[in-house]
């Protein structure tokens, strides 16, 4: 009877290695709520946030094995290795906004209205608004025990592709994994 009772239940259970891929896309999801709510220069919101589904992180690490050859970035095929073997993708980028600011010049140029005049040169507000999202979305992923690494190939990448709106221009890729070993190290 004891025999039994032990094997209906233990054929029910849920092992951890069943769960690993949803557990990775509920830790994305609470990634994706931290940059979003990240602080803002003058709380503008120029963020673009994605949670990359199998179908496109196939695609993405496709393209990256072509573009290392393309481009002669052999890391973006090693990066690829890691995104196929990763469990969730979360893409972070910033469209190009001027904070209208008459003086600063943190981007390069004089004044917002100088660097309107180039309008594919981030307001360094931009990246400086994005690295503190990465930074919180990242903070979520440790907190729960996650593996993650922001890879500037997997952005670089999915830009290339048009997976992000025409008007962002950078994007970084924070691929995750739950695995014994962080597979983003010794690689």
């Amino acid at each position: 009877m004891f025999d039994l009772f032990i094997n209906q239940h233990i054929g029910s259970m849920l092992k951890e290695d069943q769960l690993r891929k949803k557990t990775a896309e509920d830790t994305a999801r609470l990634m994706m709520a931290a940059a979003r709510t990240a602080p803002k220069g003058r709380g503008r919101d120029t963020l673009f946030i994605a949670l990359a589904h199998d179908e496109d992180i196939q695609k993405i690490a496709t393209t990256m094995i072509q573009l290392a050859k393309k481009w002669e970035t052999p890391f973006f095929a090693r990066d690829a290795q890691n995104l196929l073997q990763s469990d969730a993708l979360v893409l972070i980028g910033s469209r190009i906004e001027a904070l209208k600011l008459k003086e600063c010049g943190f981007c390069g140029f004089k004044n917002c209205d100088e660097k309107n005049l180039n309008p594919n040169i981030p307001c360094a507000y931009n990246n400086i608004d994005l690295g503190i999202a990465i930074g919180s979305a990242v903070t979520v992923a440790a907190q729960h025990h996650v593996d993650n690494r922001v890879m500037y190939s997997i952005g670089k990448t999915a830009l290339y592709m048009g997976l992000a709106e025409p008007d962002v221009k950078v994007l970084l890729g924070i691929p995750l994994s739950i695995r014994s070993k962080n597979i983003y190290f010794d690689r």
